[in-house]
């Protein structure tokens, strides 16, 4: 697990590095991870989350840092960050969003990028082979005793099989978790369960041109036995 996600930010720097010198957004930047491995090919970096105490805890944590901050995402409809940023990164996030929220987020990542720039989204591959894989490492972690994975998500043997054998329009349903911010408005999300990246790949071609498709941890293995896809888009 651990390799995997060492690739994963990897790759995402180097694709980003495309960019360098100009102004990155990290559009859900969780603990600020990647804002951090990121900042010094840009002479300006945003992270942006929805969570206004991760945002908080990234600002108190990472404040020395002079050319990175942090911002709620709603601070992103202020007109100054229009049009504002040369890579617009956005990594394992449009798979917890809602059907009816993901449209609204693509548009939110072709608005906040320039003109002439790109846009980065990552996210799971949960079928196929790689969803086997995924439920088997899932399953020794908790045993091992990893918080994180003790109530991980589980398949009915049904909703299993469908999901390795998914097409490009399959899909179970999703439970849908609603939790209360901190500013009191209503948060939903889900988990991993159920997402079809096919499925986000259609929406993203709506709102952007998508020019490079890759894959992480090993790129030359595609979709079959690797754990994120990766969209290198520009806007249309």
């Amino acid at each position: 697990m651990a390799w995997s996600h060492g690739r994963r930010f990897a790759l995402a720097r180097e694709l980003a590095s495309a960019g360098a010198g100009g102004a990155l957004l990290d559009y859900g930047c969780g603990d600020g991870t990647f804002a951090v491995l990121a900042h010094d090919l840009f002479r300006e970096t945003v992270g942006a989350d929805i969570d206004a105490e991760q945002v908080r805890d990234c600002g108190e944590r990472l404040g020395t840092l002079g050319d990175v901050r942090f911002v709620s995402i709603s601070d992103l409809r202020d007109p100054s960050h229009r049009a504002r940023y040369d890579v617009v990164v956005c990594m394992e996030v449009l798979e917890h969003c809602p059907s009816d929220i993901q449209p609204a987020v693509l548009d939110d990542l072709a608005r906040l990028a320039r003109t002439d720039g790109i846009v980065i989204i990552s996210v799971p591959i949960e079928t196929g082979a790689t969803l086997m894989v995924k439920q088997a490492v899932r399953a020794v972690a908790a045993a091992s005793g990893l918080a994180e994975y003790a109530h991980r998500e589980r398949y009915r043997p049904g909703e299993f099989f469908r999901m390795v054998f998914a097409g490009k329009r399959s899909q179970i349903e999703r439970e849908e978790t609603v939790v209360p911010s901190a500013t009191g408005e209503t948060v939903r999300f889900h988990g991993h369960k159920g997402f079809n990246w096919h499925s986000l790949e259609r929406l993203i071609e709506r709102v952007l041109v998508i020019e490079r498709r890759l894959y992480s941890p090993v790129p030359l293995m595609g979709p079959w036995l690797n754990s994120q896809v990766w969209f290198v888009c520009r806007k249309r």
